[in-house]
């Protein structure tokens, strides 16, 4: 989970100007606990805060700017919102991440290369060193039509990164670990695979959108996406906006999560410091569903075959286990001779089911490139890549005895960690 907080929470904008007057910045009942409960009943398990946006005012009482927290009257000039915010996603067992805008509208070092790049990363330090363990860091290339040119030292920023948290993933447009998916509905392409060439990418450089939305099959780099998204229209809390509906969440969901991604959902907490009450009811709500949806694999019980076996430990009923670190591999003769399938037969009276999901085991790659889905001999499904998890909703719900993947393009012999099958209640048959 996304949250953005900030001066824009109380001036009603999305991008401040920098000009603000940090005496608006004044939360009167802030409480990250709640965030994070809010975050764990969506089944998150990371958060990320917006520790500085592009107007430059600081969460948290930096030691080189005096445009932050500590010249608010918030508790008294001596509050932390980065620390209460860790400390909450700690005590929830969240993880925690930042975002630390490289765009400043209020500094008056932006714009001069070295001075700024200095700045940024004498924040990075701070950020990085005293608040514990931090699991991501996001960086972006936002910034105006009209704003100051800057160069940003990435690279170096980068390094800073690992030195300081050495299992933290950065997020860019161009990784080096985790990806922008290229756009901010929350979709991935339907074609999605998580390798591309970062040498490819310059972060902030606009027409990159689709190639980090559908990847590169011939890519060098492991970079998977992620999909950010807000659960209402703007980022920031606008008292006139309202969340969106479970029935877009949930296709957000299968769209992201679905196709290969990672979802970043953000709940902006009000300019009292909370969220709001029907936010919180709605990613309840969402959570739920999500659990309805998938704590129950109507797939259990079932018996598996396919085309081929590569030996012993790569069964096909290595699908059907529940575990991430066993997979199907067939032969790679099988695939020259007939192609690639793998079927389960379930058992009788088999439940109904209009989800069906399909996972490979990403240790070793992505590497199917189209597969088709039969339910008794009738084709109801099809796609292109898998990689972590594709879902396919069906047009209705099925209740056939055999289902089976044939894996009809790939790149060498494709290796499944898991088939599931599922019933999705929420969802009309005719928004599928």
């Amino acid at each position: 989970m996304f949250f953005h907080f900030g001066m824009n929470t109380f001036t009603g904008s999305e991008w401040g100007t920098g000009s603000e007057d940090p005496s608006l910045f004044r939360p009167a009942k802030l409480n990250s606990s709640q965030w994070m409960d809010a975050a764990r009943a969506a089944g998150a398990s990371l958060a990320i805060l917006v520790a500085k946006h592009h107007d430059g005012f600081c969460l948290w009482p930096s030691a080189y700017t005096a445009h932050s927290v500590r010249a608010s009257p918030w508790r008294g000039g001596h509050g932390d919102v980065v620390r209460e915010f860790a400390g909450a996603a700690h005590a929830r067992g969240v993880d925690a991440g930042l975002y630390l805008s490289p765009w400043d509208r209020h500094d008056v070092r932006y714009g001069q290369e070295v001075a700024y790049n200095e700045y940024y990363e004498a924040q990075l330090h701070e950020l990085l060193i005293g608040y514990g363990s931090v699991s991501e860091i996001w960086f972006d290339g936002a910034k105006g039509k009209n704003a100051t040119n800057m160069t940003y030292h990435f690279q170096e920023w980068f390094q800073t990164v690992k030195q300081l948290q050495r299992s933290i993933n950065i997020f860019s447009d161009a990784g080096p670990d985790v990806r922008w998916v290229g756009d901010e509905k929350g979709f991935a392409g339907t074609t999605c695979w998580s390798t591309v060439n970062r040498s490819m990418i310059t972060i902030g450089e606009a027409g990159i959108e689709k190639y980090l939305n559908e990847g590169d099959p011939r890519g060098r780099d492991w970079v998977p996406p992620e999909c950010d998204v807000s659960i209402r229209p703007g980022w920031f809390w606008h008292k006139n906006e309202t969340v969106k509906p479970l029935s877009q969440l949930l296709e957000i969901y299968y769209n992201s999560v679905g196709r290969n991604c990672v979802l970043l959902l953000n709940a902006p907490p009000n300019a009292t410091g909370v969220v709001e009450d029907a936010d919180v009811e709605r990613l309840r709500e969402f959570g739920a569903a999500v659990a309805t949806i998938f704590g129950t694999d109507l797939a259990a019980g079932s018996a598996a075959r396919a085309s081929s076996e590569r030996g012993v430990g790569f069964a096909a009923g290595s699908v059907l286990d529940g575990r991430d670190d066993t997979y199907w591999a067939p032969t790679a003769e099988d695939g020259r001779r007939n192609g690639y399938w793998i079927e389960l037969r379930r058992p009788s009276p088999a439940r109904p089911f209009n989800v069906v999901r399909i996972q490979e085991h990403v240790a070793l790659g992505q590497r199917v490139e189209r597969h088709e889905v039969y339910v008794d001999g009738a084709a109801v499904a099809n796609g292109t890549t898998v990689g972590h998890k594709r879902l396919h909703r069906l047009a209705q719900p099925v209740a056939g005895r055999t289902v089976r993947i044939w894996i009809t393009a790939r790149r060498g012999p494709p290796l499944l960690s898991a088939v599931g099958l599922h019933l999705d209640p929420f969802v009309a048959a005719d928004t599928m």
